[in-house]
């Protein structure tokens, strides 16, 4: 042992230790002030006199006797820098580092020892530890804040190898990390040791639930509700800040959700509402479940809630000078039922519920709120359509003029058709080149053409709705001239994700000019000028075979021409097609896009097939 481990004066160990009790108090006085300001810069100075009493300890060669205030203060000088940062950085792994380095150049230890990782420190550290045992109190409080940082860090390895160690157990003897964590027994701390602001007890019970909490949060993202419960209670029944309860209950609703328990699920959420004032996740969450179940109206009214819960600024406690279960959690994935986004986002799927269940009006008044927020923030972009939780600002003004449309306020939607053409305008002359690079692989799909076409096909309904032939059939010729230009994407060539998206865009290009073709047909049959319509009804059926509404309308208009050849032809493959084995919808259509086609989707469909079917000869009936 080294000779500087017996000359250390008492008096200066007394003043050190004082020294330390005297900021770790100062700093818990600071925690329970109301003052936010005030008590941050009272917690801030008392990190800079840890900082100083670490620098003095360490400037000293290393003492034993020394050794168990100088990992106290290091333990104090980490918690208090990250509680204030709220989270950690390398310099804290540097810190804990260093301390195990002090612990070994006391054992004449130091040389190839600082070639080694802190894994391999703590190993030989613990070891010293044997023939030390007036450092394990303060050894095991620092490996709580070194398993604090790996948890955080997501270094799941190297933490169940470290608690390993600390349990004294066979490498590999246990892979569950929550029952190595449950295993590990910190020596309590003696009376007369210095103060600490957190001891390895309180390290060790954030550690449990926070790691609990993660699984049971990852077991649900990945479809395993199930599995999810057990760690999810787990956390509940632990030492759970109520800020975390409030997600944990979350959580366990949306387990029983997916599992078939709603009334289960609806206590959970009740219960979360009741917990804190963090409503947005519960909240989002019951506007799933009421949808499950099939009540409208009470999901309507979470996302209202939801709506104006988001408005109010969350007002989340001031962090105690700890470490606290919520610095070991990570942000909420979007895939997490936790992740409630902003106001805008949830306002659109107010707007977009109430326009999918044919609450027209309140949906055109959502959806104007919803521009106005939007337009309101900085210059949105225009990009693709990126993974939920919503869809692109030229989709959103598209979804707002159907809802406008169909709520009968056709000059409104007329206005917002306006101001979509006049954004995107500036991109259509580099159209041709946009799907060249997009073929090519080398660029994100161009949607400009899409969004444009289906801006002059809802200017081209506004218009039917106010009674302007003419100015219709010219708009849905417009966008038909914009579609046809439009080059389908290449689907062997590009990146995988540009694949993907090249068949969502080519589908709903097809539709669009089934739709745009089958809405200038329809005004042509209104002005009686059926071979016109019989055009753009056969070109329909040509463009999208897989749109059954293309071949009903063909077969009206045959019918009215009295091509009764033509027409009973046609049912039989109208027939054959409906009888046939169907195809899968794989790529869903924007919204906006599936409310067009169900206004153009005829309602006595059934009834004329029937009727056209009784009126076949004998020799031709099924």
């Amino acid at each position: 042992m080294s000779r500087q481990t017996t000359s250390v004066d008492s008096s200066c160990l007394d003043l050190w230790r004082e020294k330390n009790d005297r900021l770790v108090r100062q700093a818990k006085v600071a925690q329970n002030s109301d003052l936010t300001l005030r008590r941050r810069q009272v917690a801030q100075d008392a990190l800079e006199g840890l900082r100083g009493l670490l620098h003095s300890l360490q400037g000293l060669p290393a003492a034993v006797p020394v050794l168990p205030l100088e990992l106290t203060v290091i333990c104090n000088f980490i918690i208090l820098r990250a509680s204030l940062a709220q989270g950690f950085t390398e310099d804290q792994a540097q810190d804990i580092q260093r301390g195990l380095e002090r612990v070994l150049e006391t054992q004449e230890q130091q040389g190839p020892r600082l070639e080694q990782g802190l894994r391999e420190l703590w190993d030989s550290a613990l070891r010293a530890s044997c023939l030390l045992p007036e450092l394990l109190s303060a050894l095991h409080r620092l490996a709580g804040l070194q398993a604090a940082l790996w948890l955080s860090a997501d270094r799941l390895g190297d933490l169940a190898l470290l608690l390993e160690t600390l349990n004294d157990s066979q490498s590999g003897a246990s892979e569950d990390l929550l029952l190595l964590l449950k295993t590990w027994s910190p020596p309590s701390e003696e009376l007369d040791a210095p103060l600490t602001l957190q001891d390895a007890q309180g390290l060790k019970d954030v550690l449990l639930t926070a790691f609990a909490y993660r699984r049971g949060l990852q077991e649900l993202i990945t479809g395993n509700p199930d599995k999810a419960l057990s760690s999810l209670h787990e956390v509940a029944s632990g030492l759970c800040p109520r800020p975390v309860l409030v997600q944990v209950y979350t959580a366990l609703g949306s387990c029983h959700r997916k599992m078939g328990n709603p009334q289960r699920a609806l206590l959970y959420l009740v219960a979360a509402l009741k917990e804190g004032s963090a409503w947005g996740p519960p909240l989002l969450e019951a506007s799933r479940l009421y949808q499950q179940l099939g009540d409208t109206t009470a999901e309507l009214e979470s996302l209202e809630l939801l709506v104006e819960a988001l408005n109010v600024p969350y007002s989340s406690k001031s962090p105690q000078f700890l470490i606290e279960v919520e610095l070991l959690l990570p942000p909420p994935d979007l895939a997490s039922p936790l992740h409630c986004g902003t106001r805008s986002q949830a306002k659109h799927i107010l707007a977009s519920r109430c326009l999918q269940t044919g609450r027209a009006e309140d949906a055109a008044e959502h959806y104007l709120d919803l521009l106005a927020l939007l337009l309101d923030s900085s210059e949105p972009r225009f990009s693709p359509p990126p993974s939920p939780p919503g869809p692109c600002m030229p989709e959103v003004f598209l979804e707002a003029a159907v809802a406008l449309i169909q709520a009968g306020r056709a000059q409104d939607a007329l206005t917002v058709c306006e101001e979509l053409l006049s954004r995107t305008s500036s991109l259509l002359p580099k159209m041709s080149r946009l799907w060249e690079d997009a073929r090519k692989g080398t660029k994100e799909l161009p949607y400009c053409p899409l969004w444009v076409s289906a801006t002059h096909l809802l200017q081209g309904q506004a218009w039917v709705q106010l009674g302007a032939q003419k100015v219709a059939i010219s708009e849905f010729s417009r966008c038909l001239e914009l579609l046809f230009r439009t080059t389908p994407e290449e689907k062997e060539q590009g990146a995988a994700s540009n694949r993907e998206q090249g068949c969502k865009s080519d589908v709903a290009l097809q539709q669009l000019r089934a739709a745009a073709l089958i809405s200038r047909g329809l005004e042509w049959v209104a002005s009686g000028q059926d071979t016109k319509a019989l055009q753009d009804f056969l070109l329909g059926v040509q463009m999208c075979p897989g749109n059954g509404d293309t071949y009903f309308h063909l077969l009206q208009t045959l019918k009215r021409l009295d091509r009764r050849d033509e027409a009973t032809a046609l049912w039989w493959r109208l027939e054959a097609q409906t009888k046939g084995p169907q195809e899968d919808a794989t790529w869903s259509l924007p919204l906006y896009l599936e409310s067009y086609l169900s206004w153009i989707r005829p309602s006595d469909r059934d009834a004329f097939l029937e009727e056209f079917q009784t009126s076949l000869p004998k020799s031709c009936d099924l």
